[in-house]
């Protein structure tokens, strides 16, 4: 099933909208219970207020299944009238970074670029009630709840700023940055060429040219399932032999993120949420893109590139491929899910996507007015240089 025949699959749900959070069942459950309920999963992932593959079924499950040991984490799931309605994994963590201070966190690793709950379109306001709720009902030893990796201004932010103001509920952004995005309505080569300069573009078509000099040079786009393993294989390869092979962090260079690799993006191309394009040099990968479909954006995963061809610049030769690549029915932009000033995408992707941690105040009195202390502490060491 491809994207244009995802889109709107199951019918609205106005009716979201008027409910409340005691009209529906928010539940903690042990996350091995999606595994009885990926029908209803993935119509939500369909029909999500806001997309976050990296919350999807084929994502979240071998993430949970490689990347977990030693973290507890559970699932905070809303019904509402018998419909899956919306998700968030949570942990209980005895530590916040480096501090001893145990909160309720939402589960994020570091090869998940977007925490924003999957939330069914209409329920936004209903289900940050029900998770507050529990949250107030349920502490433990927890000082307060740490949401990891909200992205926004959007839909669910908005609904959980409104909750926090009607409420009352104090909630401090402890940490906030920007990342390249790709949110434009100009033709690509009018983006392309107001992106970068005269010189800059000259550069990269002669760079372009000393390359094919070297051999049959192609740009490939595919997004069925057609030879994904071998394609997977190539990718781990080309991204452990360059500088994070040597500096331990490529996927490969640990068993579980080199499965989870593996099995998400079959499980992604088998739904129709996969991109992948390369550029190849006598029919060897010189560059590779992987990115996650999730209408109305697109994910740029992973990119690697073989370092041998540096100085031809073989990553922004396919961005720049990339960049003039048929429109995906139904997707408006682009995540870069890159770091904050990277210095490649930076200077190609204009626009920029807010993401954020957000830690809010949970309980009684006495753990409110400890976590207004702790906040305080927090942002003056941050405004200090320091970071938490």
């Amino acid at each position: 099933m491809g994207i244009q025949d995802q889109i709107a699959v199951l019918p609205d749900t106005p009716g979201f909208r008027h409910h409340t959070a005691s009209s529906g069942r928010l539940a903690c459950v042990p996350w091995r219970r999606l595994e009885q309920d990926l029908e209803a999963w993935d119509a939500l992932a369909l029909n999500a207020s806001e997309p976050n593959p990296f919350f999807e079924s084929w994502y979240l499950l071998p993430s949970l299944r490689h990347l977990s040991p030693g973290h507890e984490v559970m699932i905070l799931r809303l019904d509402l009238d018998g419909q899956l309605a919306g998700i968030l994994p949570i942990v209980r963590a005895s530590r916040y970074y480096r501090w001893p201070i145990p909160n309720i966190s939402s589960w994020v690793h570091d090869n998940a670029f977007c925490g924003l709950p999957l939330v069914w379109h209409g329920a936004e306001t209903v289900f940050w009630q029900a998770i507050l709720d529990w949250a107030d009902g349920h502490v433990g030893t927890g000082l307060f709840l740490h949401l990891q990796g909200l992205t926004g201004p959007g839909p669910l932010r908005a609904a959980l700023d409104t909750v926090l103001e009607q409420t009352g509920r104090h909630a401090e952004t402890v940490h906030f940055e920007e990342r390249a995005m790709l949110a434009s309505d100009l033709a690509s080569e009018t983006y392309w060429e107001a992106s970068l300069a005269t010189k800059k573009r000259k550069e990269l078509r002669r760079q372009a040219n000393r390359l094919s000099d070297l051999g049959e040079l192609r740009f490939h786009r595919t997004e069925g399932i057609a030879d994904i393993d071998q394609w997977c294989a190539d990718f781990l390869k080309l991204e452990q032999s360059g500088w994070k092979g040597r500096a331990g962090s490529a996927l490969a260079c640990d068993k579980g993120t080199a499965a989870l690799f593996r099995q998400s993006l079959p499980g992604a191309a088998r739904r129709g949420r996969l991109e992948r394009a390369a550029l190849t040099l006598d029919g060897r990968p010189i560059a590779m893109l992987a990115t996650f479909l999730a209408p109305p954006g697109a994910f740029s995963y992973k990119t690697a590139f073989d370092e041998v061809y540096a100085r031809y610049s073989p990553g922004v030769l396919l961005q720049r491929e990339n960049l003039c690549r048929p429109e995906q029915p139904g997707v408006g932009w682009r995540d870069s899910c890159a770091s904050a000033d990277h210095p490649m995408i930076d200077h190609i992707w204009r626009e920029r996507r807010q993401v954020s941690r957000l830690s809010i105040a949970i309980g009684g009195r006495v753990r409110r007015a400890a976590f207004r202390q702790i906040v305080r502490r927090e942002t003056a060491r941050q405004s200090a240089g320091n970071r938490p």
